[in-house]
Formats: structure tokens, C-alpha cells, sequence
């Protein structure tokens, strides 16, 4: 039987990395994040699309590893800033924001806004071995809070309350959380399509 090739996680943020494992934990391959590389690379996302820098970044850790990597790029989409921040989320206040400097800013942009409606949208790219590239998407619709719930998460999970819930993300235990999210949807995309291609458990 051909063992699968090992996994590269694409991103250097540990909140993403746990989830990651979580989601991906009944697949039969071995996951490689970033972070246990010799040498980690930096990726500048400066793509026009969140499916442009997915790609970008499992492109460049294929290249160094000559492994498959799984790359996301996820936006926070709120309309009332007519669908941004968007590909910018990450850098929302600036090229050196801080997670903290991003949720202020959205706080102070917000600030007396009635309409909140928002929703994650994340968009994963994964590179085969052979360097074919395959993309998922998924998303979650919320609402934007008025002030920070929660401690749990990453990013801006104190400030997104998705649809059909009374808590923040980062309040929710992170397997609600991990069942909920727009990552998981597209995950799931992802799993049903590596189910396919990883052979069976001989005898």
C-alpha cells in the first residue's frame, strides 16, 4: 500500500494549526505544520482574492517541501462596510496590526451602526505532490457585537456571534466552535475530496 504523503499546514498561526488537527484528525495522513519545519517561510498575502493568497501560500510550501500543504485564507465580510474588510482582514489596521488594533478598529468603525449582519467566509487551498491545485469553500453567517465576548479563539472571535447562537465564537467551547464555523464547511469539502484519494488500510 502507497503511504500518503505527509500534510504541510500552511500558516504559522497556532490558533488555525489546533483547528486544523482537530478537523482533519480522522484523515489517514500525517500533518506537518509549519512551524516544525527547518526553516518556516514567510509568504507576503498580497493577492486580490482570499482564493489568490490560499493558493499563494500552499503553493510556496509545496515548492520547499515537495510535500502536498493545505493553505486557508479566511475574510471577514460585514455589510455595512460593504463587504470588507474582507481579503484585508488580517491587516484591516494596518500592514503591522496587531489582532487587538484589528478588533478596535472594527469596534470604532461599528460604533452606533444598527445594520451588523457579517459572515466568515474561508477559502482553503490544498496542493497535491504532483503540484495540482484544489480549492473549498465555506462560510458562516453572524452578526458583529458591540463589544468583546469571550476569551476562547483567535483573531476576531470575541466580536462574531454567528447565526443561531448566543455566544461568540470565542466563547463557544472550541468543539462547538469547530462544528460551527466556516472552516468547517469548507474542511468538510476537503475531507470528502482526500477520502477519495487516500488508498484504504490493507489487511
Amino acid at each position: 500500500m502507497t503511504t500518503p504523503s505527509p500534510l504541510v499546514l500552511a500558516t504559522g498561526n497556532a490558533g488555525k494549526v489546533d483547528e486544523l488537527r482537530a478537523l482533519l484528525s480522522d484523515l489517514n495522513r500525517t500533518l506537518l505544520p509549519a512551524s516544525e519545519l527547518d526553516v518556516p517561510l514567510t509568504v507576503t498575502e498580497d493577492a486580490e482574492t482570499l482564493t489568490g493568497n490560499a493558493r499563494k501560500k500552499a503553493r510556496a510550501y509545496h515548492d520547499h517541501t515537495g510535500h502536498a500543504a493545505l493553505a486557508d485564507d479566511t475574510g471577514l465580510e460585514v455589510a455595512a462596510l460593504d463587504g470588507g474588510p474582507g481579503v484585508h482582514t488580517a491587516r484591516f489596521a494596518g500592514a503591522d496590526a496587531t489582532p487587538e488594533d484589528n478588533k478596535q478598529k472594527l469596534l470604532t468603525v461599528m460604533d452606533g451602526v444598527d445594520d451588523r449582519r457579517a459572515r466568515f467566509r474561508t477559502v482553503v487551498a490544498l496542493l497535491d505532490a504532483d503540484g495540482t491545485a484544489h480549492t473549498f469553500e465555506g462560510r458562516c453567517e453572524g452578526t458583529i457585537t458591540t463589544a468583546p465576548h469571550g476569551d476562547g479563539g483567535f483573531g476576531y472571535d470575541p466580536l462574531f456571534r454567528p447565526d443561531g447562537y448566543d455566544q461568540t465564537f470565542a466563547e463557544m467551547p472550541a468543539e462547538t466552535k469547530n462544528e460551527t464555523s466556516h472552516r468547517r464547511e469548507a474542511l468538510d469539502a476537503l475531507r470528502a475530496f482526500l477520502s477519495r484519494q487516500t488508498p484504504e488500510p490493507g489487511p
